[in-house]
């Protein structure tokens, strides 16, 4: 096999040797290196709660990953809202150019309180490595918060997208200047829908949303959809998966939609094949997103067909 390729699904090491330990990640490009973020899980029988943290990974190539250690740990003091049995989900890094400071998002829950508070988590660093400094736990707005992403565009602005309302809809709302609090800015989308693991991302011109359907752990069929703008009106596209596999995102959900530094309209879909009964074993299913037109549709649909090894 290619040392220079993508192999979806099977087991991805590092460069010593040890699986990567981060999903329902996502990947921030800064200073020319890709910086890979994601759920660090302890290995064997897994409890789903936060024990480790928030790990962080290097590459310049996107195919070999460079550990740096835990960024955002928790902690044994049991009054902190990171304290060792939290929840700790879909951990985002985006970069504040103005304050030169790394801002990190998650889904939050207190220890022993399930997914009922439905919480925002925000900590902010001065190097992408971290450490990552825990700023609060919040609800933006006065929302639930659930599964999550974070959104630049193209002019700079910050934005918050997540499953709200036990999940019914989903919100996309505006972040202040610094990229830590959330603005009263906000819309609601995909009403009634109940949407998971959002990615946004913009193409030619147009906002695109991949995602799935609420399954639990099990995987779903995907789902996207195409907007002129964030607050405008979504129009669905159905399932963006070909071939076979496709009704369940060939076993694996959405975390993350990556473009490709320096190769514009390259993006890749990122997903994690989940094994909820040892969360560290899951693996990894990224590859490439393509557009194609459709007769009568005048955006173009993305599209993620399977290949057992590819290269970009």
């Amino acid at each position: 096999m290619p040392q220079n390729a993508f192999h979806p699904g099977r087991p991805w090491l590092d460069l010593d040797g040890e699986p990567i330990n981060a999903h329902g990640g996502g990947v921030l490009f800064h200073g020319g290196q890709y910086y890979w973020y994601g759920e660090a899980r302890p290995r064997g029988p897994s409890n789903q709660d936060a024990r480790i943290g928030v790990s962080c990974y290097r590459s310049e190539d996107l195919y070999h990953w460079k550990s740096l250690g835990i960024a955002l740990k928790v902690v044994e003091d049991e009054s902190h809202p990171l304290v060792s049995g939290c929840k700790i989900e879909r951990p985002k890094v985006i970069y504040n150019a103005k304050t030169g400071k790394f801002v990190m998002w998650w889904h939050h829950d207190r220890k022993g309180w399930g997914h009922a508070g439905a919480l925002a988590g925000v900590a902010v660093s001065d190097s992408p490595q971290g450490p990552f400094t825990f700023v609060e736990v919040l609800q933006p707005n006065g929302r639930m918060f659930r599964d999550c992403t974070v959104f630049m565009d193209v002019d700079g602005a910050a934005y918050l997208v997540f499953a709200s309302d036990a999940n019914a809809n989903l919100v996309f709302c505006r972040l202040d200047d610094t990229f830590t609090k959330p603005t009263g800015i906000q819309c609601t989308q995909f009403h009634g829908r109940y949407m998971e693991a959002p990615c946004v991302f913009h193409h030619e011109g147009r906002y695109y949303f991949l995602g799935s359907d609420c399954t639990g752990w099990a995987p779903n069929e995907a789902r996207s959809a195409v907007a002129p703008a964030l607050f405008a009106d979504w129009k669905e596209l159905g399932n963006p998966c070909l071939g076979e596999g496709s009704e369940t995102t060939f076993g694996a959900q959405s975390t993350f939609v990556l473009p490709v530094a320096g190769k514009p309209g390259r993006f890749i879909f990122m997903a994690d094949r989940w094994v909820p009964e040892d969360l560290a074993a899951s693996t990894y299913v990224w590859l490439p997103i393509e557009f194609r037109k459709v007769p009568g549709r005048e955006a173009p649909r993305p599209f993620i067909r399977w290949a057992d090894s590819w290269s970009l």
